[in-house]
């Protein structure tokens, strides 16, 4: 019988970008790219952590230009699709045209999970220059399957070409994934793909999950290098779904070496499920949130946990992080009291 088919797609040169603090250099992600493409990923994500034209003081400035990174890195990918994320707001269709320009043949439009109609035209602009284009819904937990499946309709309606649905800040269960990847696939026709993060531990549980559920894209990082406790880590996604009887089209010991050689000696820190990302995924607080809130909390003298908590309690959402020195400032006065 013929092996079911899954597309993985590698964000480690993008949502790892968060967890290096945007500063991979050229010489990075071509070594990155080029490998990931030589052992069968079917889309390659380059940007920002935030998404394309991301670099700023609000959310951290690239060491490197990414339309340098994205450039650089076009000529080494061969195969895969070289992707960018964008959120509308922080990335604007401009950007999405440079991207483009520097080789972007893929785009991931990414919203919060109830706000899919801020990207109808980045998408419908996507398509209309030949772009692959992927409708992102960010922090999933935070809505129904009812209203996922709503979201994701206004995805297709503009001509995306498969839906990608993202547990941000790591807070899912196994079952939580399965009442919303079940619920897309009994509703659409395109596909349905899934992005963990592991500050529970279970990121590779849950892709698992959602692919039993009928996803068939699936993004990982070598190492699990990305925000909080990090991604599902695609050597290991790969072996296991390699075990369960799927074709990944991953060169599986050379997805290894990768993360061995060419990733783990960039990291700055082992992707683990400490304190202050447990509380992440926890509270249900985007994981991109991390690194700020240490900052916060060594500027205000306060226990990370504490700002996490508040930010679960106040549901901030993707591209609040400016709120994250507000909400500590608040919390160090009603200490000092």
């Amino acid at each position: 019988m013929e092996k079911r088919k899954i597309n993985i797609v590698d964000t480690t040169l993008r949502d790892g970008s968060h967890a290096v603090s945007h500063s991979f250099t050229v010489d990075q992600a071509t070594a990155i790219a080029g490998e990931l493409d030589k052992m069968g990923v079917s889309l390659i994500e380059l940007s920002h952590g935030d998404g394309i034209a991301g670099s700023s003081i609000n959310y951290g400035f690239s060491k490197v230009p990414e339309m340098e990174l994205l450039s650089a890195a076009s000529k080494v990918v061969k195969n895969a699709k070289l992707t960018v994320l964008l959120l509308p707001g922080i990335g604007t269709i401009e950007d999405l045209q440079q991207a483009k320009d520097n080789g972007a043949q893929a785009v991931r439009v990414a919203t919060h999970v109830t706000e899919a109609d801020i990207a109808i035209q980045h998408i419908k602009y996507a398509k209309s220059i030949g772009m692959m284009a992927v409708g992102f819904l960010m922090m999933s937990h935070m809505a129904s399957p009812k209203k996922i499946v709503e979201q994701a309709k206004i995805f297709v309606d503009c001509g995306a070409d498969y839906i990608n649905l993202a547990d941000s800040a790591g807070h899912m269960v196994p079952d939580d994934v399965r009442a919303r990847i079940s619920a897309l696939k009994n509703s659409i026709d395109i596909p349905i793909g899934f992005h963990s993060h592991n500050n529970l531990g279970l990121s590779v549980a849950n892709s698992i999950a959602a692919v039993e559920e009928g996803a068939s894209y699936i993004d990982a990082t070598c190492r699990g290098l990305g925000a909080g406790a990090g991604n599902t880590q695609n050597e290991v996604l790969c072996a296991v779904l390699d075990r369960l009887g799927y074709d990944t089209g991953v060169d599986l010991y050379g997805i290894m070496d990768v993360a061995e050689e060419i990733v783990e000696p960039i990291m700055q820190r082992p992707q683990v499920v400490n304190t202050a990302s447990l509380m992440l995924g926890y509270a249900g607080v985007y994981s991109s949130f991390l690194l700020h809130t240490y900052r916060a909390a060594e500027k205000f003298h306060l226990n990370p946990r504490d700002i996490l908590v508040e930010l679960g309690r106040r549901g901030m959402v993707g591209g609040q992080e400016d709120m994250i020195i507000d909400v500590a400032f608040e919390l160090s006065q009603q200490k000092n009291r």
